[in-house]
């Protein structure tokens, strides 16, 4: 029998807004970690919304535990809180600014789901699939839409015509520094 192992981690914070986003940056350090690139926004967009819904319902306090777990080809990320109040999918309106979050994260996860932990808690989850699916070359040419330009070779692209600059500008960050 061939074993393989489980890689786990877990956090335990207050879903607080600021905390929110240092969860996001520790979950795509593990996931590059783990060389699991591809799945980090989706991964990192289901516990920002899970975690935003402890922050906004939870009671009676915001203490959570955020875990990722990887066995075979599946990450499960949940988020458990204090609160055994069941979450459930609504129907938002139109222009409402909130009420999608665990649409959104159902719709980018394989499966997700909630289950009582204890007497007064929950555990929300969801699954996201390691492997990627196989792109075969006829599916490929079906989906292209757009022309196809060849690629300049490098000696092309040269220098404008007054000699002195390149035909693009090279790219600068809108970040400061």
């Amino acid at each position: 029998m061939i074993s393989y192992p489980s890689r786990h981690c877990a956090v335990e914070l207050q879903a607080l807004p600021s905390r929110i986003g240092q969860v996001r940056r520790i979950v795509s350090a593990q996931l590059r970690y783990w060389h699991l690139d591809p799945l980090i926004d989706r991964a990192s967009l289901g516990v920002t919304e899970l975690l935003s819904n402890v922050h906004r319902h939870a009671q009676p306090d915001k203490t959570c535990t955020v875990e990722m777990e990887l066995l075979l080809d599946r990450l499960t990320v949940s988020v458990r809180d204090g609160d055994p109040r069941m979450p459930v999918i609504d129907e938002a309106e139109p222009l409402a600014t909130c009420g999608r979050g665990l649409a959104m994260v159902a719709a980018m996860s394989e499966s997700w789901g909630v289950r009582p932990d204890g007497e007064s808690g929950k555990v929300v989850w969801f699954t996201l699939p390691t492997s990627a699916p196989v792109v075969t070359s006829s599916s490929l040419r079906s989906r292209r839409t757009v022309q196809e330009k060849p690629a300049r070779r490098f000696a092309e692209v040269g220098a404008a015509a007054d000699g002195l600059r390149p035909d693009h500008a090279p790219a600068r960050s809108a970040v400061a520094g």
